[in-house]
């Protein structure tokens, strides 16, 4: 099992749509390492739902992955918030992830919270520049955070 950390901008996708959908397609990501990381996971990882670009930003959830990474069809919908015109049918540039909701955590990890701690200085979350909608997470800052909401 491996585990991730999916950001979003609550105004776009926060953790109430989330648990009000139980399921969603992780879409419109367009950036390749990020795509990568989706490629890597399996059903059944753990995932730390994210709160970005409002304050406080943190963690606020749980997640699942509960499908394999499958073409992201939002590259193909010009009507779409993230059409790619130069992605081939035959040959998807982009792919997503669908993941299901698991826990509302009982209060925000803030990233003040996580960036005060010496244990997640290697955490790419807290990494100068680091913008990345998908990012892994060992399991021991997992376990942490998830411990630090309680």
């Amino acid at each position: 099992m491996q585990y991730w950390l999916f950001k979003s901008e609550p105004n776009c996708y926060s953790i109430d749509d989330m648990k009000r959908d139980k399921k969603t397609l992780w879409d419109g990501v367009r950036n390749y390492q990020a795509r990568n990381f989706m490629r890597e996971m399996r059903v059944g990882d753990r995932g730390l739902f994210y709160h970005s670009s409002t304050i406080p930003a943190g963690v606020v959830g749980t997640v699942v992955v509960s499908k394999n990474a499958l073409p992201d069809l939002t590259q193909f919908d010009p009507k779409s918030d993230h059409p790619d015109p130069k992605s081939n049918p035959a040959d998807p540039r982009w792919d997503c992830v669908e993941l299901t909701f698991d826990t509302m955590l009982s209060r925000t990890v803030t990233l003040n919270e996580i960036k005060q701690k010496k244990a997640f200085s290697h955490l790419q979350l807290v990494q100068k520049g680091n913008r990345l909608s998908v990012l892994p997470v060992d399991k021991k800052h997992y376990d942490q955070i998830i411990k630090m909401a309680q």
